[in-house]
């Protein structure tokens, strides 16, 4: 039998077992309508509210009701963006973002665009950090949001957030950070880090699929996305998913609890890891910032493989891994990534990321790296390109 070994976790991770004991009664016991005013919907609505101050605590937002529940971190960076752009149009409609930003944010700018708004994309160096340089010089009077990720998906990079919001600030402008990546990886903090606009998602904190949360600091107006309902205090219509919320909730809770000892873990994880394929493989760039990254995530281009097949290669031993972020995997272009931080085309297509959770073990590193050894030198074997013609 072939041994199954998740390295994926940045795509999205299990649902662990106090989450899943905090959703279950909102399926069969707790099932009522939120909006509802008899004492049904009062049950699910206390549940929610619950969840919405374990939610505020994790990012230590000054209240729970800065805190609005959607169905994704794509769909709150949508909220966010689109929202705020809609809202503040008047006073201008220029966006300033990054090259490297998640599908959902980059395409939330260019359907803004399509509306005349004008977007300015900063360029990252080959760490796929933002040049503070170039965004104090896109910077204009007609700019109102500046939208830069914590936590690069692809590469584990983490921006420099703080410095960036000051930025926006001390100009008049929002800042609006998508944090998905970031939760449990490392301290969020709105209100030290000056953020108007946070994004986040319950799945890949170890809850359910379906729910994610924007933070927009109170005092800051946005535009609904959707319409035909009061939920979410007006900004968000539609009945609320109170199983999924209830588990959001609790993901987060436990995610700032074990924070520390789960960092700890995957350092070492990380560390082993990298030096077992640095021992046993040959021609490969470690992408990202060498210091400023998150534990759980690894990206690797090896020369003379093609990224898609290595995979396939894993696939078959039972090594999940990706080749780029899930929401785009089924692209046949070079990572916008890796493509922004100047790596060539070719190089980038030989990319794999590797993400390590809470429940990798070094065993499964020994097994993943002793087919990921077998699997390049197999590669490697039938390539056209040799090494005398690599870079």
């Amino acid at each position: 039998m072939v041994k199954k070994v998740y390295l994926d976790y940045a795509a999205t991770t299990f649902v662990s077992n106090e989450v899943l004991n905090e959703m279950m009664p909102c399926f069969n016991t707790l099932y009522g309508n939120a909006s509802s005013i008899h004492s049904f919907g009062r049950d699910a609505a206390a549940i929610i509210d619950r969840a919405r101050d374990r939610v505020a605590a994790a990012i230590n937002a000054k209240n729970s009701n800065e805190i609005y529940f959607t169905s994704s971190g794509s769909e709150a960076n949508n909220m966010a963006i689109k929202g705020i752009a809609h809202a503040y149009a008047n006073k201008g409609k220029h966006i300033i973002t990054s090259k490297i930003e998640h599908q959902s944010v980059l395409e939330a700018c260019e359907s803004l665009k399509a509306e005349g708004f004008e977007i300015t994309y900063l360029p990252v160096d080959k760490n796929g950090l933002v040049s503070i340089a170039e965004l104090l010089h896109a910077v204009r009077k007609d700019t109102i949001l500046i939208s830069v990720m914590a936590v690069n998906n692809e590469v584990g990079t983490i921006q420099n957030v703080k410095t960036i919001a000051k930025i926006a600030h001390e100009n008049g402008i929002f800042f609006h950070t998508d944090a998905v990546q970031a939760l449990g990886a490392i301290r969020l903090d709105v209100q030290d880090m000056e953020i108007d606009a946070l994004s986040i998602s319950a799945h890949k904190i170890y809850g359910p699929k379906g729910c994610g949360a924007l933070y927009l600091k109170n005092g800051i107006k946005i535009e609904p996305l959707i319409s035909g309902g009061n939920q979410e205090r007006g900004k968000r219509g539609g009945t609320q998913d109170t199983a999924s919320i209830a588990g959001f909730g609790k993901a987060c809770e436990i995610a700032i609890r074990d924070m520390i000892p789960n960092q700890q873990k995957l350092r070492v994880i990380r560390h082993y890891f990298l030096d077992k394929v640095q021992e046993n493989i040959e021609y490969i760039h470690i992408n990202g910032d060498p210091h400023q990254k998150i534990n759980g995530t690894v990206s690797i281009s090896f020369e003379m493989v093609e990224g898609e097949s290595l995979l396939m290669l894993l696939d078959l031993d039972g090594v999940a891994v990706s080749t780029s972020s899930a929401c785009t995997s089924n692209a046949l272009q070079p990572s916008h990534v890796l493509k922004a931080m100047g790596i060539e085309d070719e190089l980038a297509q030989s990319t794999v990321r590797f993400s390590f959770g809470k429940n990798t073990s070094k065993a499964d590193i020994d097994y993943a790296v002793e087919r990921l050894v077998v699997a390049v030198k197999k590669l490697r074997s039938i390539s056209p390109i040799t090494k005398a013609g690599r870079r």
